[in-house]
């Protein structure tokens, strides 16, 4: 079994890099065979709205036309049995790069039918591991959530299940002393860091294996 994870953050080594790894030793735990991709590390741009993956006869219908860094990726990902998500939030969205290719994996296997049906040609596990500021209480009031869940609800019309992990209130900085932060308590967020984070991390490791099984 193959697990791809794709890391939406700028950043390799901090919370949803870290979590993604996690999940994928999990993974491998279970037996699966696994790979990291840092989105960031690829030149590439969302949805041109060409078209190519809609039109009637095409070459392309039901498939990205664009050959650039992402089509590899695109392809592991279509090829997987399961696939591994992961983002910071940033104005209340996912990373401009992790939408980017969500755009370009999602849109060419949505059939303009009524109602709209999926052209992928097999079900593939989801994961969803989210990364954010905001601690749980505020998030569960705020937009952020139902749009977080359209996310999910369209991966699941398209691959099948959907697994989301949530992981709040995380460590933006390691020093809040040299930034402009007077919105965080430090101290509060390195004790997050201190004793939420691994349980965090301990969640990643099961999703992984839930992946597999």
């Amino acid at each position: 079994m193959k697990i791809l994870a794709i890391n939406g953050s700028p950043r390799k080594n901090w919370n949803t890099a870290t979590l993604l790894v996690k999940a994928l030793e999990g993974a491998a735990s279970a037996g699966a065979e696994t790979e990291l991709v840092h989105l960031y590390d690829l030149n590439y741009k969302g949805c041109i709205s060409c078209f190519a993956c809609k039109t009637k006869g095409g070459t392309s219908y039901g498939k990205c036309a664009v050959q650039d860094e992402l089509a590899a990726v695109m392809k592991k990902a279509l090829d997987a049995d399961a696939i591994l998500l992961g983002s910071p939030i940033y104005l209340s969205a996912v990373t401009g790069a992790m939408r980017s290719f969500m755009e370009r994996l999602m849109f060419p296997n949505i059939a303009y039918t009524n109602p709209y049906t999926s052209l992928a040609e097999k079900k593939i596990k989801t994961g969803f591991i989210y990364t954010m500021n905001i601690p749980e209480e505020r998030f569960n009031e705020s937009p952020l959530k139902p749009h977080l869940e359209g996310n999910q609800a369209s991966l699941e019309l398209l691959f099948g299940s959907v697994e989301p992990l949530y992981c709040f209130d995380t460590l933006q900085f390691t020093d809040y002393s040299k930034y402009v932060s007077d919105l965080f308590d430090p101290d509060h967020k390195a004790a997050r860091r201190r004793d939420v984070f691994p349980e965090d991390c301990r969640k990643a490791f099961e999703l992984g294996v839930r992946l597999v099984s």
